[in-house]
């Protein structure tokens, strides 16, 4: 493959993200008006958001490994078109049944993007496989950054909710069409030798241990910045007491500071700081900035505190998991990708039920539970640290 159809393949990719990064936040970003397309509260979408995490569970595990023998780009263009329906039956949805439907079939489709995106990434680029992980949140952050202010211009010229939807399934769309005529890297395979050793190795009981704290680790990082990004704008107009313009502004100043976290985390990562010491960092300041954000509940605490969570929970952080796990156990990567993807999938569909439950109390309440969250997941870190893992995937010892 040549240079310039890699750098294609690779940008068709990324496209896919962005509009995915659009799709986590769209339904959150018009919760009113599908509330009343619904005839149900706040919570009622909050429920069928979490239908989401119910369509990656059933999934995730299976596309994964079927995508080691059917291909990559199978796999791409199947979440792209699963990812159309959903923009499209949410749209045409009569009722709250119709909606959880077409949710469930957006999980679908971000786990199908996951089983060929990031494996056709590993292998376009066996070199910098930790960066190129990281840029799709980069792209998926730069699609949540772009939605806000795309649905606060519909409601200020009165334009219909349902632009922002068909704008995704445009893009989706044409990303499909390109994706036909582009290459992918060939199936990778393990030699059969490779795969004795790692049959025979025997787990130590310190591997089993980072196992279970990271893939509780997976659980926690999706967590802390799915809930941010689903509640921020309520949280702004209802304890902040924000205008709906400034509560929205807040998920594009978050989303503005993913994309510098996601930038900041691949030079360093690369350079500076192995993956196991930027998990503590991400996972401490993402911590005192929920701490901020929730006590002080003001205008100016709000801006700067969301930039900080976008910086850290969701600046790549999650990704960098990931990485470190499969580091742990290199002989299973695509099972350890399977397993600790889950985790998250099963985070992003318990988390609006929490939540839709916890809104029925207070908005403020969700704030909190999102630092119990986030300190969980400095407690995992300070784990992975205490037992002293290093992995060895640093750019400068390559």
């Amino acid at each position: 493959m040549t240079k310039l159809e890699r750098t294609k393949t690779t940008i068709c990719l990324y496209l896919n993200y962005l509009v995915h990064g659009m799709a986590i936040v769209i339904l959150a970003q018009n919760m009113t008006v599908l509330s009343q397309q619904w005839h149900v509260s706040d919570a009622g979408v909050s429920l069928v958001i979490s239908s989401l995490g119910i369509g990656r569970l059933l999934v995730l595990y299976l596309a994964g490994s079927f995508s080691d023998r059917v291909g990559r780009k199978f796999f791409v263009q199947l979440g792209i078109l699963t990812y159309t329906l959903f923009f499209v039956g949410i749209v045409v949805a009569p009722d709250v049944y119709v909606a959880y439907a077409a949710g469930i079939l957006a999980g679908m489709a971000n786990s199908f993007l996951d089983s060929g995106t990031y494996p056709a990434l590993m292998e376009l680029y066996p070199q910098r496989q930790a960066t190129a992980n990281i840029m799709i949140k980069a792209f998926a952050s730069i699609g949540e950054l772009l939605l806000p202010i795309i649905v606060a211009g519909l409601d200020h010229f009165n334009l219909w909710y349902g632009w922002s939807f068909l704008l995704c399934v445009a893009l989706m769309l044409i990303n499909f069409f390109f994706l036909r005529t582009r290459e992918f890297p060939a199936l990778s395979t393990t030699k059969p030798a490779e795969k004795q050793v790692a049959t025979k190795t025997r787990l130590t009981w310190q591997q089993l241990v980072l196992g279970v704290v990271l893939t509780i680790f997976g659980y926690i990082s999706m967590a802390t910045f799915y809930l941010v990004s689903q509640w921020l704008t309520k949280y702004g107009t209802s304890v902040v007491h924000l205008n709906l313009v400034h509560a929205r502004m807040l998920v594009s100043i978050y989303s503005v500071g993913s994309i510098l976290g996601v930038v900041v985390t691949a030079l360093l990562v690369e350079r500076v700081l192995k993956p196991v010491w930027f998990m503590l960092l991400d996972t401490v300041v993402s911590l005192a900035a929920l701490l901020a954000i929730t006590m002080i509940p003001a205008w100016h605490v709000a801006m700067i505190s969301s930039f900080i969570i976008g910086c850290s929970a969701a600046g790549g952080v999650m990704q960098l998991g990931l990485t470190i796990m499969s580091e742990t156990f290199p002989g299973a990567k695509g099972r350890i990708t399977g397993i600790y993807y889950t985790a998250s999938g099963l985070a992003s569909f318990t988390i609006p039920v929490f939540t839709a439950w916890i809104s029925q109390v207070g908005i403020h309440q969700i704030m909190w539970f999102d630092v119990l969250i986030a300190a969980v997941g400095v407690v995992c870190s300070l784990i992975v640290i205490g037992f002293k893992y290093e992995p060895r995937l640093v750019a400068k010892t390559n």
